[in-house]
């Protein structure tokens, strides 16, 4: 009498919606070639309320890539907060040259200047969600 072979779990295939993995030089040229660089800052215009007057700017917003990711790690250790870091990261000049620092936003910089305004906050973080398409499904 022989023993049954135990039977193996058979892996289920990838749906067929999964993208297949595709080789790629690491080189700049082949992350170039693969779109591995965030690029240009993109241009917005936000506008906010303060009180009864509303103000319209135009930014630019950097894609989300190392800066964002080394605020990110900042903010996780405890370091930095994690709002202030992202818009210091993203935020930026034509140039790509960052506009605040940590500090400005929070407040830390100049006490008498204080933190960022809110309402300012918020469309800053609307326009780098809009960017870098946050909390939108992509099909």
């Amino acid at each position: 009498m022989t023993a049954a072979k135990p039977q193996g779990r058979k892996r289920a295939a990838p749906p067929a919606s999964v993208p297949k993995s595709k080789a790629v030089s690491l080189s700049i040229a082949g992350l170039l070639q693969a779109g591995a660089f965030t690029g240009r800052p993109v241009e917005k215009e936000i506008s906010w309320r303060q009180g009864e007057q509303e103000f319209t700017a135009t930014v630019f917003v950097r894609p989300l890539g190392f800066q964002s990711a080394i605020s990110d790690v900042l903010a996780a250790g405890g370091r930095q907060d994690s709002v202030a870091g992202r818009i210091a990261a993203s935020i930026c000049d034509e140039q790509g040259k960052p506009v605040f620092t940590v500090g400005d936003i929070t407040g830390a910089s100049d006490a008498d200047r204080g933190a960022l305004d809110g309402a300012l906050t918020l469309a800053l973080l609307s326009a780098i969600g809009e960017v870098n398409s946050l909390g939108k499904a992509t099909s």
